[in-house]
């Protein structure tokens, strides 16, 4: 499935949310949940434009968005929903910039961030909200994990949302992405585990890439502890999704999976087969230190520390 299938639907429903409120805006100019709306529909625009690597787009739904939810915040300061979009405002303008240059230009016309309050902010919208709390512990999530770094916090906002959604295939993943990060292999094998099997059952909402996901991490664990025959034919199936669901250049979990089939084939004394496999993996985008690993394994065979 293309990721960015139903896109325009749902920019279009957003759009709606946005007429509507308006309307009532006309209304009433502070009307407070008009404005909660507006700004979160504009906002979950961005949002999406960002993820599709659409930075400036994103950063103008963010000067649309931006004087809804403050207007909504200066009515009633104490709306523990309005502050999932302060929280995230305040975070983000104050980290993204740094890392995406491009958006500085337009940063000048909107308000510095903080990123400290702006954490703050989520972690009370994600304990007091009545609407947006899953919503503002879905981004604490990722805020932990992706930016700030901080695995074991992350983890715990995984482990309940999954818990509390277990057949939510996005709060799954991310369940066993934090025990990958924090090293717990055991545990990341069993949450994957359980996702390849949701995937190979077809339970609903489970996914390709579910399963391209759930294959890389289960034959990795199983290289980590010696069990390369079982490794390989995971990192094969992981390699025969991507083939079909990575569009235009390689994933992250292609380039990867190659690698790591190179090195099973080195374990298993496959030279020939080992050096296709790095000359794949040089042939394809890097992701962290692909390339590097794939030269130096050309150079001289993986071998499994002893």
């Amino acid at each position: 499935m293309d990721p960015g299938l139903h896109d325009k639907e749902f920019l279009g429903a957003l759009d709606k949310v946005v007429s509507m409120c308006e309307k009532r805006l006309d209304k009433d100019e502070n009307d407070v949940t008009a404005l909660f709306y507006k700004g979160g529909a504009v906002g979950f625009k961005g949002r999406l434009r960002a993820n599709r690597g659409s930075w400036l787009a994103a950063a103008n739904d963010g000067l649309v968005a931006l004087p809804a939810i403050r207007r909504a915040f200066k009515l009633d300061p104490t709306n523990s929903d309005v502050l999932l979009g302060m929280g995230i405002y305040n975070y983000y303008a104050d980290v993204i910039p740094g890392q995406y240059p491009i958006i500085k230009p337009v940063m000048i016309f909107l308000p510095g961030g903080d990123k400290k309050k702006g954490l703050e902010q989520l972690e009370i919208a994600a304990q007091k909200a009545r609407y947006a709390k899953v919503e503002a512990m879905y981004f604490l999530l990722q805020t932990y994990f992706s930016y700030e770094r901080q695995f074991v916090r992350a983890l715990e906002i995984a482990q309940e949302l999954h818990n509390k959604y277990p057949r939510n295939p996005l709060f799954h993943r991310m369940y066993g992405r934090c025990y990958v990060s924090l090293g717990y292999w055991a545990e990341a094998f069993r949450v994957f585990s359980e996702v390849e099997q949701k995937y190979r059952t077809h339970q609903a909402g489970y996914d390709v890439y579910d399963g391209r996901e759930a294959y890389y991490y289960i034959g990795r664990h199983l290289f980590l502890i010696g069990r390369f025959e079982e490794s390989l034919q995971n990192l094969l199936r992981c390699d025969e999704i991507c083939r079909r669901v990575d569009k235009g250049s390689a994933s992250g979990f292609m380039s990867m999976a190659n690698l790591m089939i190179g090195m099973v084939y080195d374990v298993q004394k496959k030279r020939g087969s080992a050096l296709a496999q790095y000359q794949k993996v040089l042939e394809m985008k890097e992701y962290e230190n692909t390339h590097k690993e794939a030269r130096r394994y050309t150079e001289k065979p993986y071998a499994r520390a002893q």
